[in-house]
């Protein structure tokens, strides 16, 4: 099929040619012949005679339904209902006859909707309820009163009760009402008048059902009737519902199931035989029974096959007949094969269906084509509009075309009509394409993100493009793919995308930015959006986006004539008509209200209206609001106010809707309802009878939408014009809407679940009828349990609960129960991890975002700031929570009782998720001046800038990153493919453009909202020189070297290129609002600093300055260094074509490096060496801002750049020096804070101070900070860290201490506290350092020394000369150092030195190829030097204590290779490992022989020395034999990983291996006794060193930052790793004197914990027991 080539279906199964038929035809966008939607729903009619199966169908609700619905939600997700009409239904059901109706009804939506069964029949020996035809043809009728035309009375009777109505074409009659003539027929609360009304009632049934057959069976005889018409007035409900569900049905085999069950000898003389067998007179119905058996042994058993149909034969038991204890084994059958029998039909069902109902592109395009064609349907005129949508497809636009409107106006309508016709208006020879989505009716086209995945997988599938390719997590990379994917129309296959009503979507990821919307469409695209105007300003948004008027067209109301016209055409569809009257009415309506939903609602309501319907029930409201309210309130009367309310309440507040078996639960849950509607009954189970919902649906037609949400099909209002009228009407009363959200949050938590009764309470008045002796009761409801998620038997999760994930969070919020919201959700380990897994991380932070709308938490919005901070990671390591929310938050265990709990469990529940955990505070903390910390570039961010409302940060290096700055999401990412990278960043003053420079002479001009860019690259002349810079204007751009400078328009044409004048270099171009063109030239020679500002026309003298300047921004006043005063700054301000002297800001002698102007011009900063000096420019006065000491300031190049900036109003001014942030306050002048900001040198930095009062700041690191000054002096908890990268780590085996070295210090750790207590600089590079047991003493190697040092004087005592140190070993109980250096001429040098004083024992001396280290054998026996001789490679054996040279063992065993590393066997006193680029080699130095080389091997051994590590750096670990040299266990199986270092070790304890990969930037950690990996730790920098402790708990990890992360691995299986985290000084609670915390007595925080500790530690044991019944697949 062309097209599918490499893209196959959304899911990649493999389809057959039928079904690939449908895809195609389905994603192309055909109307044609619609495929039914997929469903997610198993809904099943079940049908019987009630009274003689009451045992059977209680037994299925209290036993199997609950199975059932477990079982598929677990297997498949689907929902399950089962719709019984005839359960619960009382005498109010039977007043207006329409229970026969609604039954067929609820049949179709079975058959439309379900996946697999969808009808079951149970049959006895009754063939059931005969009611009276609701509705006869008029003429049928006619003749029929013509038989009876001889006995008045009887056509009296009939003429009584049946009503002609002329409005439906042709007429009918129409049975009434019962309560309509019988007035008390309902009348509960006067019983003997209700029961002489029902007992006339049912004697004038019987009269009118015997005139009516026997008047059928004359006009049969007389052959006016077929034998079928006549039937109709025999037929019972059952008999007709079998017809409906079986007999006419297709596919029998595959959608129902008979069961048809004889009782043997019935004693037809009880009574109680009446529930089993017809009777008529009190005798046995004959008539009825032979239409059973009709209908029973011939009809049912032609169509139904055997394997769906069962038969049961049972004895009569005493008067009950069916007994629960006699039948007890007929009972337990029936369940089983009911059981397995819808499984087994679902199972086949999912297993034939699946393959395209799991295709998620699919069965989203098909949600929207079925949507289209039911609007279409309807549509009537318009066609000026439509005409204007057919001339933008045929005509040559290149930009969307937008409809707009208000509310009700019918823009969906025509968008609908627009898109079946779009199509049609191509060449005849095309085959157009149609992507269309009606937002927000579905999940996947309510958000940005969903949207677009779901958009990119169909035009990919279209137009063979590889779906995999599809970037589904970040916005912006998937808005450029989508841009790109379009680009693949072709003439021959064009493209139309409708997307209706923008207004619909989510404001998250920048749904109403439009940004992602492409506004400059390839050839052969058409795009047809429509909106609200005035929702979120999408009218400006568009407008500003699109530029072309004649593409926006508004939709206004219908008008009067074309509203009657359109009611008309509708009526004659429905074969419905009005009367004279009543049209009269309907126009004065019209003539005050045209909108298309209004006459929507007209339809509607005169559709029920009857020709002899009175006048006054025949009234119309004249707005859309008051006729929903009027609506709503006749639902009310029919059905009973407090059901209606709740219902529609319940739908009104679900946030994303509710499915209908949720909806049935949460009625059934609700006592006030209950209580309503059993107020004179009891019903056999106390749930909410199903027909009464079918009811009220039944009477809002087409105003409730299914649509599918968190994977299942759920029910909401259609249009925002129900919700706002439900709401009004429904929830004015606070307590109410918030009792309605307690009771979905209260389902949703799953209290009730799963068997668990809920109590009630009996009215008096119940008590007194019921003559009940307890007014209290319980009762489960039947509703399922609540789990996060599903498991099957492994333990393994298989699916999310996505519906509690997204629902409870905004109930619990909307009922304002705060606690369970904190328990349960946001400060639940379980809750958070479970929503990150399966949700987007914004939909997280939503949940906390949509409390502080409600009231503020401190710790909330503390949990919500880290993970923001942590955003980068969680959103695609969502096992990381613990780790991320531990580092971040320890600080804040102490004082918040929210946070401590949080932490509590991610150290217990967390650990099944990631056992590497932590030890103390180790990552920025929230609640400070940082906001975010933004990483994407993959080269240093030179550039940086934001628009001037402070909402988008670009950035630059090899490419553009937009950042949304509320939320820290990549808005968009532009990739130019350019070659170099950009140098600089300036915004265009409308916001628009932003322009930057490359290193390789190229000029990149990108549009901000949209991502087009263009890329220029200007004809430089002089071949030496390269762009030094870049302007922009709203109109054009400007670009320069030191030579020359050119002038481009924005769409990349050079209009001029102009050389500098007696050749002084240009530093600077500026294109000003007056439409002049400002130039900055170096006046003098190389070594001086003067300058000059020139105007290019020449219209103004040049102003002649030097060392720095600032130019306001309306060009009207120049600050700057001139020669008459020497350093001062002195003011000038222009006047006409001359810059005059105003002032001199003072004496200044310090040499300026450069100036920098507040925007508002009040502030002027000063750059000097010692810091800055600054100016209030209204107060001339002058504070100095004065660095630390020891911290200069250099000048820069180019004198032209400063990294100073003022915040908001001015209050501080913030400068960048190497890697930090200074803060001072204006005011003063006092240096408020230093922010150790990066890691590497600051490149950039800027303001925002409009909508934010925010700085960022971009390093050399590649990343960028984004720091809020409103935070600016709250506390930081500080991390401390080295300056340079961590090149070594030496952890003391007895003291809880450890050294790194970085390339100028040695810093000392306590790993107990995770602080650097110590740090002793050194002038030289420093590369390796070895601690003492006793932590107390540090050797150091230099560039050209060993150095002593004692730590706590935090001096050295000892220094001993020895250049070039690489190797640095500990011996003789630390009495001892050995010190292995490389010389000149490929001599090494080893040397044992005493330690503490410095005595040299032994000089060892030797040759070698290639310096490969050396190391001691264990317990210090030997020495090996890996060295060479004449007779090749050899290693060299010493005594290690003394030194003596014992042998040279050549290195000529089999397969030898050049070594790369030798280490000592950890087991053995006189075994060491060399290793070579492909094995490891084992050698008995005592024994001089080889014992064994073991291929693959890397050398790192198992204290046992049983088992060693296969790590190649192309991916993959193994656990390896060191016998054998077999593979033990894969790790990591080797899936290729790309080229990348690698790191690995096995812990001191033999418990766990560790596995750093340098690529993906984490560590795993793998158990070795079963090879289950306990932890993939993303790491927060790049891992440069990492070591374990002696007790192999702890890893001590350095990164490239200069950090030092200390984590517990924290292996559930073990319990003494839990305990020794339980036992760290982070994890203790201070106490005060009265035994509260605080900050006397330390003491854990064990009590605290609750059983969470147990759980941890037994959480790897304990899965298999811990799963629940709800948890598991059976």
């Amino acid at each position: 099929m062309e097209g599918s080539d490499g893209a196959g279906s959304e899911v990649g199964v493999e389809v057959n040619t039928e079904e690939e038929d449908k895809l195609w035809r389905v994603l192309t966008g055909s109307l044609q012949d619609l495929p039914p939607l997929s469903s997610k729903i198993v809904r099943i009619f079940t049908s019987s005679t009630f009274t003689d199966t009451t045992i059977e169908r209680n037994s299925l609700m209290e036993n199997v339904y609950p199975k059932i619905k477990e079982y598929l939600r677990e297997n498949y997700g689907l929902e399950f209902q089962v719709v019984d009409m005839r359960w619960g239904v009382r005498d109010e059901a039977t007043d207006d006859h329409m229970t026969t109706h609604l039954c067929m009804q609820e049949i179709d939506n079975c058959q439309r909707l379900s996946i697999g069964p969808n009808f079951i029949v149970f049959l006895g020996q009754k063939y059931g309820y005969r009611p009276l035809p609701t509705i006869i043809d008029a003429k049928e009728l006619d003749m029929m009163r013509e038989c009876v035309r001889d006995v008045p009375a009887e056509v009296e009777l009939l003429d009584k009760w049946y009503k002609k109505d002329t409005n439906t074409v042709p007429p009918v009659y129409i049975l009434q009402p019962i309560s309509t003539i019988l007035t008390n027929f309902n009348n509960k609360r006067h019983a003997k008048l209700q029961e002489a009304d029902q007992e006339e009632w049912w004697d004038t049934f019987g009269r009118l059902c015997r005139i009516l057959r026997k008047a059928a069976q004359v006009l049969f005889i007389a052959k006016k009737l077929d034998k079928d018409q006549m039937h109709n007035y025999f037929m019972s409900v059952t008999e007709r519902e079998v017809e409906r569900g079986i007999l006419k049905a297709k596919d029998v085999s595959e959608h129902c199931l008979a069961y048809v069950r004889e009782i043997t000898n019935i004693n037809v003389l009880f009574r109680f035989a009446a529930k089993f067998i017809d009777f008529a007179a009190r005798n046995v119905d004959g008539e009825a029974q032979k239409f059973l058996k009709t209908l029973r042994d011939e009809k049912l058993p032609a169509k139904c096959p055997p394997s769906n149909l069962v038969k049961y034969t049972v004895d009569w038991n005493g008067k009950e007949g069916i007994d629960p204890e006699t039948h007890a084994e007929y009972l337990k059958n029936f369940m089983e094969h009911f059981y397995s029998s819808v499984t087994r039909l679902v199972d086949e069902a999912m297993a034939k269906y699946e393959k395209l109902s799991s295709d998620a592109v699919y069965t989203e395009q098909l949600q929207h084509l079925h949507a289209c064609n039911n609007s279409v349907k309807v549509f009537q005129g318009r066609e000026n509009i439509v005409n204007q949508i057919k001339d933008y497809i045929q005509g040559p636009s290149n930009r969307p075309f937008i409809l707009y409107g208000e509310s009700g106006c019918g823009k969906t309508s025509l968008t609908a009509k627009g898109a079946s016709m779009s199509t049609k208006w191509w060449p005849e020879n095309a085959e157009p394409v149609l992507v269309l989505r009606f937002l927000g009716t579905t999940p996947n086209s309510s958000s940005v993100i969903p949207l677009l995945v779901s958009l990119c997988s169909q035009i990919a599938f279209i137009y063979g493009q590889p779906k995999d390719e599809i970037p589904a997590d970040e916005l912006s990379p998937l808005v450029q793919h989508f841009k790109k994917l379009i680009t693949f129309a072709t003439a021959e296959r064009p493209l139309n995308i409708v997307l209706d009503s923008l207004d619909q979507l989510s404001g998250a990821d920048g749904g109403h930015s439009l940004a992602w919307l492409p506004t400059n469409l390839p050839e052969n695209v058409k795009l047809i959006v429509s909106a609200i105007p005035s929702m979120y300003n999408l009218l400006e948004t568009l407008q500003a986006l699109v530029e072309v008027p004649e593409n926006f067209v508004s939709v206004l109301p219908l008008g009067e004539n074309l509203g009657g016209t359109i009611l008309k055409f509708w009526l004659k569809n429905a074969n419905r008509d009005i009367s004279t009257e009543q049209w009269e009415i309907v126009n004065d309506a019209l003539s005050k209200c045209n909108l298309p939903l209004y006459v929507k609602l007209v339809f509607d309501e005169i559709c029920r209206w009857k020709s002899y319907t009175p006048i006054k029930q025949t009234q119309l409201h004249y707005t859309i609001h008051d006729t929903i309210i009027k609506l709503y309130e006749r639902i009310e009367i029919q059905h009973g106010k407090t059901l209606v309310a709740h219902a529609l309440g319940y739908i009104t507040a679900a946030k994303s809707g509710l499915s209908e078996s949720e909806l049935e639960d949460l009625l059934s849950l609700d006592e006030k309802v209950l209580n309503d509607v059993y107020q004179y009954h009891l019903p056999p189970v106390r749930r909410i009878p199903p027909l009464l919902w079918t009811r009220i649906r039944s009477d809002l037609p087409h105003y409730l939408s299914e649509r599918e949400a968190d994977g299942v099909n759920v029910i909401n209002w259609y249009h925002r014009q129900f919700i706002e009228a439900a709401r009004e009407r429904y929830f004015k009363n606070l307590n109410f809407v918030s009792g309605m959200h307690a009771n979905i949050s209260e389902y949703f938590l799953g209290i009730w679940g799963g068997g668990n009764p809920k109590p009630f309470t009996y009215s008096e008045q119940q008590r007194r009828m019921f003559h009940l002796s307890d007014l209290n009761g319980e009762s489960d409801r039947k509703v399922p349990e609540q789990p996060l998620a599903f498991y099957n038997e492994q333990g393994e999760v298989i699916r999310y609960n996505l519906r509690k994930l997204n629902e409870l969070p905004f109930h619990l919020i909307r009922s304002h129960q705060y606690e369970q919201l904190y328990n349960h959700c946001l400060f639940n380990y379980r809750f958070l991890h479970a929503k990150l897994s399966s949700m987007p991380l914004q939909s997280v932070l939503a949940d906390f975002e949509d409390l502080m709308d409600h009231v503020f938490q401190k710790d909330a919005k503390l949990i919500a700031d880290a993970i923001k901070l942590s955003s980068s990671i969680l959103g695609h390591y969502p096992d990381m929570l613990g780790p991320q929310i531990i580092g971040r938050l320890l600080p804040y265990y102490q004082q918040n009782a929210n946070v401590r709990s949080l932490i509590q469990q991610c150290d217990s529940d967390g650990l099944e998720h990631c056992a590497l955990v932590p030890s103390h505070h180790c990552l920025h903390t929230p609640g400070g001046p940082l906001q975010y910390s933004l990483e994407g570039h993959p080269f240093a961010p030179f550039g940086i800038g934001t628009t001037s409302n402070g909402k988008y940060l670009v950035s630059v290096s090899n490419k553009f990153i937009i950042w949304d700055l509320a939320t820290s999401d990549v808005f968009r990412q532009v990739v130019p493919g350019i070659g170099g990278i950009m140098q600089n960043l300036v915004i265009s003053e409308n916001d628009k453009y932003a322009v930057s420079y490359t290193n390789n002479n190229q000029v990149v001009v990108c549009t901000i909202m949209t991502g087009d860019f263009l890329v220029i690259s200007p004809d430089i002349k002089n071949k030496d020189e390269s762009i030094t810079g870049t302007c922009i204007s709203v109109t054009h751009v400007a670009t320069w070297t030191t030579s020359m400078w050119y002038l481009y328009t924005l769409n990349g044409k050079c209009i001029s290129s102009h050389v500098i004048e007696l050749k002084m270099p240009l530093l600077s171009v500026e294109l000003g609002s007056d439409d002049k063109t400002y130039l900055i030239v170096k006046s003098g020679a190389d070594s001086d600093s003067d300058m000059a500002l020139e105007v290019h026309d020449k219209s103004m003298s040049p102003f002649e300055f030097h060392s720095a300047v600032a130019v306001s921004k309306d060009k009207m006043r120049v600050y700057a260094c001139i020669a008459i005063s020497d350093n001062a700054v002195a003011v000038y301000k222009r006047e006409t074509d001359a810059w005059k002297y105003d002032r001199t800001l003072g004496d200044n002698y310090d040499a300026i490096f450069s100036l920098k102007l507040s925007d508002d011009e009040t502030y002027l900063a000063a750059t000097i060496a010692s810091g800055y000096k600054l100016w209030n420019l209204q107060k001339d006065t002058l504070v100095k801002l004065s660095l630390p000491p020891r911290t200069r300031n250099i000048p820069n190049k180019n004198p032209l750049i400063s990294l100073v900036v003022f915040t908001k109003q001015n209050h501080f001014v913030v400068a960048a020096v190497r890697k930090n942030l200074y803060v001072w306050d204006t005011k003063q002048g006092n240096m408020v804070k230093v922010l150790d900001a990066h890691f590497g040198r600051i490149i950039s930095i800027d303001a925002v101070t409009s909508g934010g009062n925010k700085i960022i700041s971009s390093s050399i690191d590649k990343t960028i900070k984004v720091w809020n000054f409103d935070n600016i002096l709250e506390d930081v908890y500080s991390i401390d860290r080295l300056e340079k990268p961590i090149e070594f780590i030496h952890v003391s085996d007895e003291s809880p201490y450890g050294v790194t070295t970085s390339r100028n210090c040695v810093g000392v750790w306590d790993l107990n506290t995770g602080k650097l207590v110590y740090t002793l600089e050194t002038r030289a590079v420093v590369t390796l350092a070895r601690i003492t047991k006793d932590g107390k003493n540090v050797v150091a190697a230099e560039t050209g020394k060993l150095l002593y040092w004692e730590v706590e004087q935090e001096s050295s005592f000892r220094s001993v000369m020895q250049k070039d140190v690489a190797v640095l070993l500990l011996a003789e109980d630390d009495m001892r150092v050995i010190a292995i250096s490389k010389q000149i001429g490929n001599k090494g040098l080893c040397k044992a030195y005493s330690f503490p004083d410095g005595e040299t024992i032994f000089t060892i001396e030797y040759n070698y190829k290639t310096f490969k280290g050396g190391c001691i054998t264990k317990e210090g026996n030997f020495l090996a030097l890996p060295g060479a001789d004449k007779s090749g490679d050899v290693l060299g054996v010493y005594q290690a204590k003394t030194g003596t040279h014992l042998y040279n063992l050549q290195l000529k065993y089999t397969n030898y290779k050049e070594l790369t590393g030798i280490r000592a066997m950890p087991h053995d006193t006189n075994q060491i490992v060399i290793i070579d680029e492909e094995k490891g080699n084992i050698l008995d130095l005592k024994k001089k022989t080889l014992v064994r080389s073991v291929m693959r091997w890397n050398g790192m051994a198992m204290k046992t020395g049983k088992s060693g590590l296969y790590a190649p750096n192309r991916g993959g670990l193994d656990l390896l034999d060191l016998k054998s040299g077999k593979t033990v266990r894969t790790l990591i199986p080797r899936v290729a990983e790309g080229v990348f270092s690698i790191d690995v070790m096995f812990t001191e304890n033999d418990k766990h291996v560790v596995y750093y990969h340098s690529g993906h930037r984490t560590l795993r950690v793998f158990r070795i006794s079963d090879g289950t990996r306990i932890a993939n730790f993303k790491a927060h920098a790049e891992v440069t060193y990492m070591a374990g402790t002696m007790n192999g708990e702890t890893l001590v990890v350095g990164a490239v930052d200069g950090s030092l992360t200390i984590l517990t691995i924290a292996d559930p299986e073990y319990d003494e790793n839990v305990e020794f985290l339980q036992s760290l000084p982070s994890r203790k609670l201070a106490r005060n004197a009265n035994g509260m915390p605080g900050e006397g007595e330390v003491v854990t925080g064990k009590n605290s914990m609750g059983t969470a500790l147990q759980v941890a530690r037994f959480v790897a044991k304990a899965r298999a027991v811990q799963r629940s019944r709800a948890c598991v697949i059976s």
